[in-house]
């Protein structure tokens, strides 16, 4: 068996011991690492963990680590207060206000982990104060980052590009961005119906004092049925008894300085997320000990075990030539239509787990003799392959799904897991073949 079949082998065990026994699948994949690479490959232990995803470490604890703290000193409940002002109290506007923040913010160069890195957070805590399905949130957060991925200014469309044009292939920059853009809304109006946005409209329909939020006693909290969508809200205790929590502080007004800060570094001078979030918690945490008791402990390490495990695995697969292997066996395939939805579904595969950038960098290159035969159309493959493989970004094992998983309320994270389970490879399925047939057989 070849170094590159014992890989994808081990990958399919990791899944299947942990669903069978209650094991950290990331525990389990830096176990694979270990066992492939020194076994396989004979790798020393710095070679086997040259994949571990320090950033997106570094990500997860200091975003998590910094909402903790202003969750606790109350910012991000006045938050929430200010922006269902803002949109007149209409809570069912609320998701969609947030999928449109994350598509504009990536659209214009945030790249789509530090937006979702900086609106989940808040969007988590809409969904717990105004009874809205926390995985409608997360996932409208989630895809409304990747309809703004390709855009012709955004990093990942950039990037995109730069490939199609270094690798000699007729590319369409803008119908890139719109096939991309019009396939995420697709997507989050479905996520919209399907998890709770028609709930939220028949609340907001019926005329409450709060504009839909609630009742006369003010808002409501959700009651969530086995399937995990908003079903019935009940009512909370009257609005006065949060006045203090809508003042502005000092606390308060430090940490809002603190976040916009994080938006503007992150937007204006490309500087790390997790970084300058463990920065601000450091500083918070010295100028009011009291309100950062606990955040810590608030960090959900399992998450972070789970992805980064995960995502070193992947990464050693990688090294190990596992996804040139797989498109040197596509590229033999005499039917080009077949070897280019074949293409669409390894990027969609490996993406899951591992960086879009680097999965596109490596796999529109394989698709050039594809292409040459001239019974695929070169702007619909790429489209097709850059949807497929940035869509699936909502799996739980990618940086924006961890994002969602870990700073969804703790008593859900385990719904939202398996639900982002169920919905990111849904997608592994799915979104290929859709985006195959409609942009290379259809449109091609």
């Amino acid at each position: 068996m070849s170094e590159q079949l014992v890989s994808i082998v081990a990958l399919l065990a990791i899944f299947l011991i942990g669903t069978l026994r209650a094991v950290n699948l990331g525990a389990l994949a830096l176990v694979a690492s270990f066992a492939v690479g020194a076994a396989t490959l004979g790798m020393e232990t710095p070679e086997v963990l040259a994949g571990f995803p320090a950033e997106l470490f570094v990500i997860l604890v200091g975003v998590t680590y910094l909402f903790a703290i202003a969750r606790n000193n109350g910012t991000v409940e006045w938050l929430v207060q200010a922006a269902v002002r803002v949109v007149g109290g209409r809570v069912a506007a609320i998701p969609w206000v947030m999928f449109t923040i994350s598509c504009v913010l990536v659209s214009l160069g945030a790249v789509s982990p530090a937006a979702v890195a900086i609106i989940a957070p808040i969007g988590m805590t809409f969904a717990v104060r105004y009874g809205i399905n926390p995985l409608l949130m997360g996932l409208m957060v989630v895809h409304g980052s990747a309809a703004g991925n390709f855009s012709p200014i955004g990093v990942l469309g950039v990037v995109t590009n730069g490939v199609v044009d270094s690798s000699g292939i007729a590319g369409d920059p803008t119908v890139l961005f719109l096939a991309n853009l019009i396939f995420n809304v697709l997507l989050g109006v479905g996520i919209y119906l399907a998890f709770g946005g028609r709930q939220l409209m028949t609340v907001g329909a019926k005329g409450s004092d709060s504009g839909g939020t609630g009742g006369t006693s003010g808002s409501r909290e959700p009651h969530h049925s086995p399937s995990g969508t908003t079903t019935v809200l009940a009512t909370e205790p009257p609005q006065t008894a949060v006045t203090d929590r809508l003042s502005l502080n000092r606390d308060r007004v430090v940490t809002l300085c603190s976040m916009v800060a994080l938006v503007v570094g992150a937007l204006v001078f490309d500087l790390d997320v997790g970084l300058m979030s463990l920065t601000a918690a450091v500083l918070l945490t010295l100028l009011s000990p009291g309100s950062a008791k606990d955040a810590v402990s608030q960090i959900n390490w399992g998450v972070v075990l789970l992805v980064c495990g995960i995502v070193t695995y992947v990464a050693l697969m990688q090294e190990m030539g596992t996804v040139e292997y797989l498109g040197d066996a596509i590229s033999e395939v005499d039917a080009p239509l077949l070897a280019a939805l074949l293409i669409c579904y390894i990027g969609a595969v490996v993406s899951a787990f591992a960086s879009t950038t680097g999965i596109l960098g490596a796999l529109i290159p394989l698709a050039v003799p594809l292409l040459a035969t001239g019974q695929v159309s070169a702007i619909g493959l790429v489209a097709a392959l850059s949807i497929s493989s940035s869509v699936v970004d909502s799996s739980p094992f990618s940086t924006n799904g961890a994002m969602v998983v870990a700073n969804a309320p703790k008593e859900q994270q385990a719904m939202v897991y398996r639900q982002l389970m169920k919905w990111g490879f849904g997608l592994v399925l799915a979104a290929p073949v859709l985006s195959w047939a409609a942009l290379t057989v259809v449109a091609g």
